[in-house]
């Protein structure tokens, strides 16, 4: 049997794993670099949600989450910057989201990929894909696949550009 590595590394070249890496290491670090910088519960209420032409952006659930994080925005900035120089990461936006996960927001009925409407009204486009996409099959983390398929799609979309 063949790891997820292993068939990873078959979908993509090496160029594309390094900067794909990046990517899940910005999206991993939420929970550390809020901690260093005092606000550890925000985590647990908040997440990144992309980022876009350098613009990290920041979904919370709740108004007071924002204003919170927007206390420590600055800091907040300088540590992804410390931390992610090659992601060129210029700025933070805060915005509310729902304050259930993505996962539950999707019914039966829906398509397999889904646009957030608020994310597509500020002219960013985030996907949830219900279904596997060929190749990802064989990863058995459900959270993990669906993490991988949209970093997926993100780092398409930036290579478009």
């Amino acid at each position: 049997m063949k790891t997820a590595g292993d068939i990873l590394s078959a979908l993509f070249d090496e160029r594309f794993m390094k900067k794909a890496q990046g990517y899940s290491k910005l999206f991993d670090s939420w929970e550390d670099i809020t901690a260093k910088n005092g606000i550890a519960s925000a985590a647990a209420h908040s997440r990144i949600k992309d980022l876009n032409k350098g613009i990290l952006l920041v979904e919370m659930d709740h108004p007071g989450w924002k204003q919170i994080l927007q206390t420590k925005q600055s800091k907040l900035l300088n540590d992804f910057r410390r931390r992610f120089p090659d992601l060129d990461i210029s700025g933070i936006s805060l915005m509310l989201g729902s304050s259930e996960p993505p996962e539950k927001q999707l019914d039966e009925s829906s398509p397999s990929s889904v646009v957030d409407e608020q994310a597509a009204a500020e002219d960013t486009a985030v996907f949830y894909v219900k279904e596997p996409v060929a190749g990802y099959d064989a990863i058995k983390d459900e959270d993990f696949r669906e993490k991988l398929i949209k970093l997926g799609q993100t780092i398409t979309e930036k290579n478009k550009r």
